[in-house]
């Protein structure tokens, strides 16, 4: 019999190719494209500072301009060995030689639209092929110049797969073997589904282009429909090696992939991600809160406050008896911490527990309670009455609570051996 009631009983998913897996994070790059947004130079060398710690192996940036060299040349300054910080260019060898300038710099995105839509209108070139020869040139041009490099299939999910993408991905691999082949959902068409029809699936996309070859795929996938995440995760499922992600999700319209889901999926969920250190996720998300005006919801996985706030009577009192009970991980994982509020679903077992921790902060004495004392009944009785006949709103602070239990155990202490019980002196 199988019995789970901590988080390691818990199986862990494996990768069904077994691949190692990496992260290009585009916070910087892509993120810094969302409206209402700019980031300083210090904003991207603290953000930057943040990807080390968690070990996020590549950062992308734009390099057209002298606040874009600044920022790089302060995080080559730093000595870090990663992120590796890669740069962005369209195809053209005008473009490739903003990377080439900038000292440090080993690897160039390449962005090559793929869609029909951007081929004549945005770009008004007049035929695939026109678009085909000038994508071969631009990868050309990046290899014979000593780069590494990354094509951005821009729009792959609203493309002619078969007759245009996929054939320029077997030339573009015959001049970069090691070239990685980005799938570039821009607009969040693509699903996670392995029998959804071209140009959508993810697990279509990613064997076809494992059957041609491609040595290293990668993920961008924008969260217009939802689906950035599951989409991401079925990349890696059918043999990606890559993801691209921005922190938040943050980018334009509805954003990105969001790099904290995936990285908490993969550390938590699946077998051999011991490489990635979340500790500091909480604090990377309140720096981008407070310092770069991003608005977090409360209730946003992983990185909302609520996330670890517990209020209702049925989920404060399992996970004050044990937390694997109603928390899907510990809140250490990300650096944060749990709370316990007092509020109108709130039971006894909460009740009491936070009259303890308020004993104790007041008396400097450790003391158990139970939950039948009738002191905690009447502390409950007046606090469903704020509730019922006040219309109160908002849970019950910290303060509020400190003058109940100044009411009801402070100024008629009584100890006699079954109410309360000293169990340790304190300091």
């Amino acid at each position: 019999m199988v019995i789970y009631k901590s988080y390691d009983d818990l199986p862990k998913i494996s990768l069904p190719f077994g691949q190692e897996v990496f992260i290009s994070d585009s916070t910087i790059r892509d993120g810094s494209q969302m409206p209402g947004i700019v980031m300083k130079r210090r904003h991207k060398l603290r953000i930057y500072e943040f990807l080390h710690d968690i070990g996020i192996e590549k950062l992308e940036t734009f390099v057209y301009h002298k606040r874009d060299w600044d920022v790089i040349a302060d995080m080559q300054d730093i000595g870090y060995e990663y992120p590796e910080v890669t740069g962005w260019a369209r195809a053209l060898p005008s473009d490739i030689d903003f990377v080439l300038d900038v000292d440090g710099i080993g690897e160039v995105g390449i962005l090559m639209s793929v869609s029909d839509s951007h081929i004549f209108d945005k770009m008004q070139l007049k035929s695939r092929e026109e678009a085909h020869e000038r994508y071969l040139n631009a990868l050309q041009y990046a290899v014979d110049h000593g780069l590494r490099t990354r094509v951005h299939l821009e729009d792959m999910t609203r493309a002619d797969l078969h007759n245009f993408v996929y054939p320029l991905v077997t030339d573009l691999i015959d001049i970069d073997p090691d070239c990685i082949v980005r799938i570039c959902d821009t607009l969040g068409f693509a699903v996670p589904f392995e029998d959804a029809c071209d140009p959508y699936s993810i697990p279509k996309m990613v064997s076809r282009l494992r059957e041609l070859g491609v040595a290293n795929i990668e993920t961008h996938i924008h969260d217009d429909f939802g689906l950035s995440v599951s989409s991401a995760l079925a990349g890696f499922w059918y043999g990606a090696n890559w993801s691209s992600l921005t922190f938040l999700g943050i980018g334009e319209r509805s954003g990105n992939t969001e790099l904290e889901k995936i990285l908490l999926f993969l550390t938590r969920r699946v077998e051999g991600f011991e490489k990635y250190d979340l500790s500091g996720i909480v604090k990377f998300a309140e720096y981008m809160e407070h310092h770069i005006g991003i608005r977090i919801p409360r209730n946003k996985s992983i990185v909302g406050k609520n996330v670890f706030v517990h209020e209702s009577g049925i989920h404060t009192a399992g996970v004050i008896k044990n937390p694997f009970t109603y928390e899907p991980y510990p809140p250490e994982i990300i650096g944060a911490e749990r709370q316990l509020l007092i509020g109108d679903s709130s039971g006894r077992d909460v009740v009491r527990h936070k009259v303890e921790a308020t004993l104790r902060e007041l008396m400097h004495v450790e003391i158990v309670i139970d939950k039948n004392d009738p002191r905690i009944a009447e502390i409950q009785k007046d606090i469903q009455k704020l509730y019922d006949e006040e219309q109160r709103v908002s849970c019950i602070s910290d303060e509020e609570l400190t003058r109940y239990v100044e009411k009801y155990f402070m100024l008629n202490m009584i100890v006699d051996g079954e109410e309360l019980h000293d169990i340790e002196e304190g300091e």
